[in-house]
């Protein structure tokens, strides 16, 4: 066989499924990208319409804490951040320090059982003490045994722990608000809310614990991430454009 009649490794099968691959290789990575740009574009839709709901529950009218026969109904996405307001008589012998930073400084959640007068009982966060007012006995004037109304924001359990930690009830060390851990712990009996209500801003008698300190923020970064995918995807699509450009010089230049 002469070099003239030998097959052009360029131009012949080889040459054709190089190309294919590379058009699907980016096809893919176009698609891909692409994809991840338009689900993001999807939770940015569904972030901003949370933040609208949460922000339309936390200014509206105070409505009862769910009751017994509500808290099947009580769901994160529906209730989080709901203003209620609860009526009854503090348990403070049985009141639990949960570990918190806030723009007070390092300290502790009060979070004390309130015995509903609707016949439950419901975890509150009184509020924010620093470490030196940790004692019930440093503030004892806000350690009233008589009926109180509190007004709030409802809150999801939070069974995880916090700051690294898992919590530790034998030990009474605490780390995040796990309504169902701290029941236990408390030996809370009768009904026992699913949700804590984090207290608003009224003054406690001697002013601990301090309450109306919930931070409700909402991380929102969806259309960076939109932008950045859509990016990637015309970057991939600007690469299958040079690509097929050199391969159409090196077959040109073969011949």
């Amino acid at each position: 066989m002469t070099p003239s009649s030998a097959p052009d490794p360029v131009s012949g099968p080889v040459s054709r499924r190089r190309l294919v691959a590379g058009l699907a290789a980016f096809a893919v990575l176009i698609a891909g990208f692409s994809a991840l740009g338009v689900w993001q574009v999807q939770r940015l839709a569904w972030k901003q319409e949370l933040i609208r709901q949460v922000d339309s529950r936390i200014h509206a009218d105070p409505v009862p804490a769910p009751g017994p026969e509500g808290f099947g109904a009580v769901t994160r996405e529906a209730d989080q951040y709901r203003r209620v307001i609860a009526s009854g008589r503090f348990a403070h012998d049985r009141e639990v320090r949960v570990k918190a930073v806030t723009d007070l400084g390092a300290g502790f959640w009060v979070v004390t059982p309130l015995t509903d007068a609707r016949g439950f009982t419901v975890l509150i966060n009184r509020g924010f003490v620093p470490a030196e007012r940790a004692a019930p006995e440093t503030r004892a004037e806000g350690q009233g045994e008589g009926p109180v109304s509190v007004t709030g924001l409802l809150r999801i359990s939070e069974p995880k722990g916090g700051f690294l930690r898992d919590n530790d009830p034998a030990g009474d060390r605490w780390f995040s608000r796990d309504v169902a851990a701290i029941a236990e712990a408390k030996q809370l009996s009768g009904p026992v809310a699913p949700y804590f209500i984090d207290a608003d801003a009224t003054p406690n008698p001697g002013g601990w614990p301090r309450g109306g300190l919930t931070v409700v923020r909402f991380a929102n970064s969806h259309l960076v991430y939109a932008l950045t995918w859509f990016g990637l995807a015309l970057m991939s699509a600007g690469g299958a454009v040079l690509w097929l450009r050199e391969e159409r010089r090196r077959r040109l230049g073969r011949r």
